[in-house]
């Protein structure tokens, strides 16, 4: 049975996004060798003055419901795994066409980018067969959990036909 330590950090109202099937995409200054981890929850974001203007009026809501992760002392509740299926290079102008495949303002991407390339990472997300309360160790992108993780009898959020089209469209939006 496989099974994995990596983890990306990620703000937690993100992760549930791209969970729920309403985000397909990360978008970053940098590449990465590494092609699949479990999504880690974060939430310092929740604790700045205004950071619901970071998010779409559309997702607002969505945001609230899903600021903060489940929490037991130091462990956070773990749901999703992903990979990612492709990176595609793009100009940080070009962003807002992507805008239905996240759940931020674009003015919050071009704001992060700063006049830089984006990576998109296309990321094809999986729900664990059972969330896991995990520990992490430290790390600002990438970091391990403490406890490895079983990928057994994980399931795709989106259905292969739709995540085909969803790659597709993005692809055609160069």
């Amino acid at each position: 049975m496989v099974k994995i330590t990596k983890c990306l950090n990620e703000w937690n109202a993100t992760i549930e996004a791209l969970g729920k099937g309403k985000q397909s995409i990360l978008i970053r200054k940098y590449d990465t060798e590494k092609k699949d981890f479990l999504l880690y929850p974060t939430f310092s974001y929740a604790l700045k003055d205004g950071y619901l203007s970071s998010f779409q009026n559309s997702n607002v809501p969505f945001v609230k419901k899903n600021v903060l992760p489940k929490k037991e002392g130091k462990k956070i509740e773990v749901k999703y795994f992903a990979k990612i299926e492709k990176i595609i290079k793009k100009p940080y102008s070009k962003i807002g066409s992507l805008r239905k495949y996240f759940i931020w303002t674009p003015e919050h991407v071009k704001s992060y980018l700063n006049g830089e390339k984006a990576h998109v990472w296309i990321l094809r997300v999986y729900k664990l067969e059972k969330p896991v309360m995990l520990e992490r160790t430290r790390g600002i992108k990438f970091s391990n959990t403490i406890k490895p993780v079983s990928l057994g009898g994980i399931e795709p959020v989106i259905n292969d036909n739709n995540f085909a089209k969803i790659v597709e469209e993005i692809e055609n939006k160069r």
